[in-house]
């Protein structure tokens, strides 16, 4: 028997009456005493269709019992509720990702329904995208086999159809009028009852759908849809942020693209290849290869401070500054850099951007290169492996004038040069002079056989500088990385 404070005082035809209109968890919330509750205990699980679900149930308590018991169960069952609901949806929230969110939304209601496989089909009604299908316990095949059965067959493809309400099929197998290669597919997969829900918000109505399997046949009880139905609507609430974060960053790295060289130019004595991460906001990090009169190559890679759309137009428009810069005085870095913050200072007065450009001559392996407060490129070749140091300089837009002396190089035949931005090294997550260290041997470390292949040598040092991908560091920057190999 659970005891409850002599002061606490509960109204019981209210919160009957509320727990019949509204269901467990809306009754509670609005009736609930102000004093807390203590000595109540957690009650144990019934079995559903055999399994164990994770979720508590409310004790049962026979219509002879004390009035008194009967509302300590009721009041017990409806804090293990709210326990539950408060701990699934703090799970939820913690995901970043629409793959992440989908998992957890399965995860969470198998617990809640009593089931132990399903799956969760993302396709906004707008159909402005992303769609994508993924599984609770059923391999990528098994998710190829459901998809083989008729839309209007399945549960979840009548709820995509624009059916509003929860689906439950308690015996597919037993159904007279079950689509045969749905029974085909059932039998196959050994799963016996579903039940379905849909995916909706207010402002953007239907998402998607979610289906849970039961190994028999089974069906989950009133309280038990009560529940998921309201983790449902929460879920779809932080779905669709998750779908707006998601199109934005879309948008986004289509508009990158679409400023950034479609493809790099074919010069003789050189072979040429460019790498491009952008960030899940949109950064200003851009590169550019441009052919020059004799023979000369343009090789550049930049950053702009801030992110998001203001960020990729400034890129844009710096960018195209500079290329006209270097077919105009190209031999000349340092007025190149120039002339670009002088541009800076006059029409993006509140940015500041680095940047570094280098003059080319592949016949003659002779490189000029100026930098204004960026990363120095890397010469990686068979007998060493270094960074070109340039002048110390303040980054473009910071300073009244900006001038600094440049520095010539000579690469030896088949040795690559690799230009990177910031977005790399802060992306690591460590301080500055460990990450120039984690690249520095990152960049050492490239295995004889790859240094033909300009590519593979960015590939490798991008993958060794962030083993653990570039989605596994919480960094907002883009990843800017242009490999030259010299014939």
């Amino acid at each position: 028997m659970l005891d409850i404070p002599s002061l606490l005082r509960v109204h019981v035809d209210p919160l009957i009456g509320a727990q019949n209109d509204m269901g467990v968890c809306d009754a509670i919330a609005q009736n609930a005493p102000v004093e807390s509750l203590v000595g109540m205990s957690t009650p144990q699980l019934p079995k559903v269709a055999g399994n164990d679900p994770a979720i508590p149930s409310p004790a049962h308590t026979a219509a002879t019992a004390a009035p008194g018991a009967l509302i300590q169960d009721r009041l017990a069952g409806w804090v293990s509720d709210l326990t539950t609901l408060h701990e699934l949806t703090e799970r939820l929230i913690r995901t970043s990702t629409l793959q992440d969110a989908l998992h957890e939304l399965l995860r969470a209601g198998a617990a809640l329904v009593g089931a132990r496989r399903g799956l969760a089909v993302l396709e906004p009604a707008d159909g402005l995208g992303p769609t994508d299908t993924v599984g609770l316990g059923l391999a990528h095949a098994d998710l190829g086999h459901i998809e083989t059965v008729p839309r209007s067959a399945t549960s979840y493809g009548r709820i995509l159809q624009g059916l509003p309400d929860a689906i439950a099929v308690p015996d597919l197998l037993g159904d007279a009028e079950l689509d045969p290669r749905h029974r085909e597919v059932a039998a196959r997969l050994g799963y016996a009852a579903s039940y379905a829900l849909p995916l909706t918000t207010d402002g953007s109505g239907q998402i998607g759908a979610a289906v849970w399997l039961y190994d028999e046949p089974a069906e989950p009880d009133e309280r038990r849809r009560h529940l998921v139905g309201l983790y449902a609507r929460y879920a779809g609430e932080h779905l669709t942020r998750l779908l707006e974060l998601e199109r934005a960053r879309t948008r986004a790295v289509t508009i990158a693209e679409e400023l950034l060289p479609s493809r790099l130019p074919r010069v003789p004595g050189v072979q040429l290849a460019a790498r491009h991460h952008t960030g899940p906001r949109g950064g200003g990090d851009w590169y550019d290869a441009l052919p020059l009169p004799e023979g000369a190559l343009g090789l550049a890679v930049g950053s702009v401070t801030g992110s998001g759309p203001s960020a990729l137009a400034a890129m844009g428009r710096l960018r195209a500054s500079l290329r006209a810069y270097a077919v105009m005085e190209g031999e000349d870095p340092v007025a190149v850099l120039s002339d670009l913050e002088l541009l800076m200072r006059l029409t993006e007065p509140a940015r500041a951007a680095t940047a570094l450009f280098a003059y080319c001559e592949p016949a003659q392996r002779k490189i000029v290169l100026a930098g204004a407060g960026h990363t120095p490129p890397l010469v990686i070749g068979e007998r060493r492996c270094e960074f070109i140091e340039t002048s110390l300089s303040a980054p473009l837009g910071m300073l009244a004038c900006w001038e600094a002396p440049s520095v010539e190089f000579s690469p030896a035949p088949g040795e690559t040069v690799l230009f990177c931005t910031d977005g790399l090294l802060q992306r690591t997550g460590e301080p500055i002079d460990r990450a120039y260290a984690r690249l520095h041997a990152a960049a050492a470390s490239v295995p004889p056989g790859l240094l033909d292949d300009p590519g593979a040598i960015a590939d490798h040092v991008l993958h060794t500088v962030l083993p653990d991908g570039l989605d596994a560091v919480d960094s907002a920057e883009d990843v800017v990385m242009l490999a030259a190999r010299f014939a």
